[in-house]
């Protein structure tokens, strides 16, 4: 853990660094040597072998890194480094986590954890993920069933079960704050503030705050919650990545989904997301998808997380062809071999264009997006192209791309499909967590 004062060093690493650094190269656990090796880790990216330099030796870390640069394997190879390292001997009492991730949305959450409990796999650590959409009291069952090791959670889920006392956060020995950008611009960051109050104080802690940007805001997070944390910034030339191929198609607004529908009937749509900006917009167009024959799905935030879940897993079993998401989807979702993204709406920031068309073109393939721009939209187009550094080639969708779908032959799914509660069950205060 942190214990000493350093002086902040920033460590800049370009994108195309010739340094290759192996998980091997570090002193970790035989166990977690053996589960890198189980899921084909051979070289560390960037981000993984320069904040592995510093926070292996117990230093607090500020990461600047895109989604997809490895950074969760980084931060979860420290906690598990450390945890395997730094055996309790005295007794342990459920709900008392020795490591905390916060992340801003579900879908990462589960993500991580997913990860984490792949890096455990032969090591004894538990993991458990708090989140809203899932019944709270089930959550609290599975805190008290066993000891745990790595909490995953969104803040206000987290939030609830401190208030309520049934989590105990004094015990914490490593901290994350994956994605504070994502989480300052949702309006998080007094829940977090509030979380962060209940762990030790951030001398007696390891923290690593990851951030795709480093703002004057996430800066002052960072040396309010770390001890002069050393600064890592793995390097971008341009935002998004030279294995998407993109393009805008120009149209009213009455052509857009004519478009999308001949997109998926074509050879080209073979697993598509298609992203929209609001909920509403993302019911009424998977609900017609689905009145045309298309195989679909919904993600966005009023859908019951259980179904969520089921949702995601069908798009990766290729049992449905199409997602239709808002950008709750937009960070964190990790799918291999998906053949296109479609922006049915511009998004109104520039940076969730980016993390929209970062789904495709992963793991060294080659991905399409296309964006669809209509008359109100097209002003959002300068700024995207300034954020990302480069121009978007914009063009008129081909004739046949606008012809008049068939009419519905299917009844509505999707339409009064949703979450009534928000997730939110009844919820009690517990008594002290009984001894393990």
């Amino acid at each position: 853990m942190t214990t000493e004062n350093i002086d902040p060093i920033p460590v800049t690493v370009p994108p195309d660094s010739e340094e290759k650094v192996k998980f091997q190269d570090f002193d970790l656990p035989e166990e977690l040597l053996k589960a890198v090796d189980d899921l084909g880790f051979e070289f560390c990216t960037p981000i993984q072998a320069q904040s592995l330099k510093v926070t292996l030796e117990g230093h607090d870390v500020t990461g600047k890194a895109q989604t997809g640069t490895g950074k969760t394997a980084a931060f979860l190879s420290t906690i598990i480094n450390d945890l395997l390292k730094n055996p309790i001997e005295e007794e342990r009492y459920v709900g008392e986590p020795r490591a905390l991730i916060i992340a801003p949305t579900r879908e990462l959450v589960m993500q991580i954890a997913k990860d984490a409990v792949a890096l455990t796999k032969y090591a004894n650590l538990n993991v458990t993920t708090l989140v809203g959409g899932i019944d709270y009291q089930k959550q609290q069952r599975e805190l008290e069933n066993d000891i745990v090791d790595i909490v995953a959670a969104t803040p206000g889920r987290l939030l609830d079960f401190v208030r309520n006392k049934n989590i105990d956060l004094s015990m914490v020995e490593l901290l994350v704050l994956d994605e504070a950008d994502r989480m300052l611009d949702m309006g998080f960051i007094p829940q977090v503030r509030q979380v962060v109050a209940a762990t030790p104080k951030k001398e007696y802690r390891q923290t690593m705050l990851f951030s795709a940007t480093f703002t004057e805001d996430i800066m002052e997070l960072a040396n309010r919650w770390a001890v002069n944390p050393v600064k890592i910034e793995v390097e971008s030339q341009q935002l998004t990545t030279d294995n998407v191929n993109q393009l805008v198609y120009l149209v009213t607004t009455n052509q857009k989904y004519n478009l999308l529908y001949n997109l998926i009937q074509s050879d080209a749509g073979e697993r598509v997301i298609v992203f929209t900006n609001r909920r509403d917009q993302a019911r009424r167009l998977a609900d017609n998808l689905h009145r045309n024959e298309v195989s679909v799905g919904l993600l966005s935030g009023e859908i019951s997380q259980p179904r969520r879940v089921r949702t995601l897993e069908e798009f990766k079993n290729d049992t449905i062809q199409v997602l239709v998401a808002t950008d709750v989807a937009g960070r964190g979702l990790h799918i291999d071999e998906i053949s296109h993204v479609v922006n049915f709406n511009l998004p109104e920031e520039a940076e969730d264009y980016v993390h929209r068309i970062g789904r495709t073109g992963r793991a060294g393939l080659l991905g399409t997006s296309i964006s669809f721009a209509d008359e109100d939209e097209s002003f959002l187009l300068p700024g995207i192209e300034e954020t990302i550094g480069m121009k978007l080639p914009c063009e008129h969708p081909p004739e046949e791309l606008l012809t008049k779908p068939p009419a519905f032959s299917r009844p509505s799914k999707f339409k009064q499909e949703g979450s009534k509660h928000g997730g939110k069950g009844d919820r009690k205060g517990s008594s002290r967590p009984r001894r393990y």
